[in-house]
């Protein structure tokens, strides 16, 4: 791996330390705008359970917190660095109940079956050791109808490219690309 990537890693794919602080500032502010267009597309309710996959610096989950009142927001990220932040900016939500978040990896997801209606994740899939296997994850965890928005951001690195093939292999049904200006989301369904 170049010592680029190896920056760019530390900083956003898998935040730690110093770079993993500024990463987690940077994220915050670019990534909150497609966070509330993601949870927009997933129509999510006060009373929905829904789940965010690395979360990064839990911005998406402070837009949830506020819409899901009798519900459930739960979030993992595998970033220790990441999981202080989120924990920081939603210590009120926390304290209340609503707001649960955990260090854990996409592919081992410490949630039990058909917990969520809704799950998200923003700029993460493509910094997954795979891809699929976090996707089969995501589906065993969530109700039967429950959906599922991956959005991206231009600066991802994420390929448009045969991605609702990888949400369709992995299980998913009805997975199709919505463009976001530049940026873009695949929407898709448990059955």
């Amino acid at each position: 791996m170049s010592i680029a990537k190896r920056v760019l890693m530390r900083a956003f794919g898998r935040p730690q330390g110093v770079l993993g602080r500024l990463g987690g500032v940077i994220m915050a502010r670019m990534n909150q705008e497609i966070a509330a267009r993601a949870i927009e597309l997933l129509d999510v309710q006060p009373s929905d359970r829904v789940l965010e996959i690395g979360f990064g610096p839990g911005v998406g989950i402070q837009l949830l917190a506020g819409i899901v009142s009798s519900g459930l927001v739960a979030g993992v990220d595998d970033s220790e660095e990441m999981v202080e932040q989120a924990r920081a900016r939603n210590a009120k939500a926390i304290a209340s109940g609503r707001v649960e978040l955990r260090p854990a990896s996409v592919e081992r997801l410490p949630f039990d079956n058909d917990t969520f209606d809704k799950a998200l994740s923003i700029n993460s899939m493509q910094v997954w050791p795979d891809a699929r296997a976090g996707l089969r994850e995501i589906l065993r965890v969530m109700r039967p109808h429950g959906r599922l928005a991956l959005a991206f951001t231009r600066h991802s690195g994420q390929s448009k490219q045969g991605l609702t093939d990888v949400v369709t292999t992995a299980g998913f049904v009805d997975a199709h690309l919505v463009d976001l200006d530049s940026d873009f989301c695949v929407l898709a369904t448990r059955t």
